[in-house]
């Protein structure tokens, strides 16, 4: 039987076509490198089939449900009439032929985002997501240069990491890719992708600035499945945090009729559990950093009416705080109608970036609005014991190594973790790397001058923190039923793994801090022989 023929064919590799179990977070396995040891080479067999296993296909080799962004791409160019389809990785390369445009996504191409390039810095490994890619680059290079030279294929990069490739022009000439396209994408992306199908000249790199963001009647909405039924809700964020770009975009709410047709596609699939996806859930419907009480509670009654399982892609703290304490126990009737017969808990990744005020002040001061950053510590806690009692359990992220971090910092920063720790999480710490040094030859350890040993003592109260719950989330949430028993398996195993590794390296993990300790004594010096 002939394979259909399309004109655009979309894709991405193993690590981002993956549904992870139908358990989004087990996906950031995928940013770590292949480090559990197994014989016979089982190691990279194992940690593929743990955080990134195939997804089912048609018999076209079409998955049956992909990555969102993919998605709205995909929707955008067939309703501009444009014979466009998703690809499973494993296939695409049946379909270069007769295409005129190979377009890619993905959310860290070469493991330069957090928590990627925390891992590859510390283990000194090339992360499992950037490996994957690589590798099936390397597989399609010499079937896309066969179709250009044959058929004129044309290559464009996107997704949210499209940046990463302005750091390797080499990967650009040798994977033949011809525009990389940084930036939400409806405005623009089916003028570009039509000139690709008429054979005119295409821009090098296309950036799309906050004034040429779409508007919600110009974002399409899925024709077919997303990855463990992610629906976007909305897009932007008015909580201005330095490090964030998210943070550029104005607050734009779909209304709920939108929001239904995409549920409706997934359910209609069945994909019965989802995620309700922006840079704020509970900000829904508002045009402040409140809540919206009403809009928000109508959003979840509408959710549930077609997934069993509703959970989040991002939260804050303060919107925890703020709904449960302030108006009216919010998050407290959102788990009356969240948790029910089908569904025990949800969960979300929540940033709390930084324990000191200092640095809060500098960098995230709307992170504790409407209140006053001063008063960090208390939301941050009292969050977490709400979230702990709401049956929310957070995936908490920490920026290490934030620039001009000094030790008092951290120590603030490690007094905070401590205070959570009776409350279930997981905390996930992202180093604050430069460019430079995640693109520099050294591997090895953490570059020296940037880390304190008090960063060390940080790291350990974090790793004791997410083991210990790990292990009670694991086995009485996140993979509770025989249905999961070797997925559970496996996840055990993994975290005894990392626990007793942690535990072998405490030696080297003491003599690494007391070589940080002479390293900044030596630098105290030299500044002192300076000034004199």
């Amino acid at each position: 039987m002939p394979l259909p023929r399309f004109d655009v064919v979309i894709t991405t590799d193993r690590s981002m076509m993956s549904n992870y179990h139908r358990k989004e977070f087990l996906g950031f396995g995928t940013t770590g490198p292949v480090f559990v040891e197994l014989p016979f080479g089982l190691s990279e067999r194992f940690h593929t089939y743990l955080f990134a296993p195939k997804v089912k296909t048609d018999k076209w080799g079409r998955p049956l449900e992909a990555p969102y962004g993919m998605r709205k791409i995909e929707a955008k160019l067939l309703d501009a009439g444009i014979n466009a389809a998703v690809i499973d990785p494993d296939h695409v390369h049946k379909y270069l032929k007769d295409a005129k445009l190979l377009m890619l996504s993905h959310h860290d191409y070469f493991g330069l985002n957090p928590p990627s390039s925390t891992w590859g810095v510390i283990v000194g490994k090339e992360p499992m997501n950037a490996m994957l890619f690589r590798r099936f680059m390397e597989r399609l290079a010499p079937r896309i240069w066969e179709a250009k030279s044959s058929n004129g294929l044309r290559v464009v990069v996107g997704g949210p990491a499209a940046w990463q490739w302005l750091y390797y022009p080499e990967l650009v000439e040798r994977w033949g890719v011809d525009t990389i396209f940084d930036g939400e994408g409806e405005k623009l992306v089916v003028d570009l992708v039509k000139r690709a199908l008429e054979g005119k000249p295409l821009p090098r790199y296309v950036y799309v600035g906050v004034g040429e963001a779409p508007d919600v009647d110009e974002i399409s909405t899925i024709r077919y499945p997303s990855i463990n039924g992610l629906v976007e809700i909305g897009r932007g964020c008015p909580r201005g945090c330095a490090f964030c770009s998210v943070t550029l975009r104005a607050m734009r709410w779909y209304p709920l009729e939108k929001i239904e047709r995409e549920l409706k596609v997934n359910a209609d699939a069945g994909v019965v559990d989802g995620i309700l996806h922006s840079d704020e859930v509970p900000l829904y419907g508002s045009t402040s950093v409140e809540p919206n009480p009403e809009k928000l509670i109508a959003l979840h009654k509408l959710a549930k009416k077609y997934y069993r399982k509703v959970g989040w892609s991002h939260s804050t703290l303060v919107a925890v705080y703020h709904g449960e304490k302030k108006m009216g126990k919010l998050f407290t009737k959102l788990s009356e109608i969240i948790i029910d017969d089908n569904q025990e808990w949800w969960g979300a990744q929540i940033g709390l970036e930084t324990g000191s005020i200092r640095l809060a002040r500098r960098i995230m001061p709307g992170k504790a609005a409407p209140y006053k950053i001063e008063q960090w510590h208390e939301i941050v806690v009292e969050a977490a014991a709400v979230m702990h009692e709401v049956r929310l359990i957070p995936a908490i992220t920490l920026i290490v190594g934030l620039p001009d971090e000094q030790p008092d910092d951290v120590v603030e920063t490690i007094e905070l973790v401590e205070r959570l720790r009776p409350y279930r999480s997981l905390i996930v710490p992202l180093f604050y790397v430069p460019m430079s040094h995640v693109k520099s030859e050294k591997t090895g350890w953490l570059d020296k001058v940037n880390l304190y040993p008090e960063h060390i003592d940080l790291l350990k109260v974090v790793a004791r923190h997410s083991i210990y719950w790990a292990k009670d989330i694991v086995n009485k949430f996140y993979f509770k039923g025989p249905q999961y028993a070797l997925v559970r398996l496996l996840v055990n195993y993994f975290i005894n793994y990392v626990e007793k590794k942690l535990d072998k390296i405490q030696e080297d993990v003491e003599r690494y801090k007391e070589e940080l300790r002479m390293a900044r004594a030596s630098s105290r010096r030299e500044v002192l022989t300076f000034a004199s």
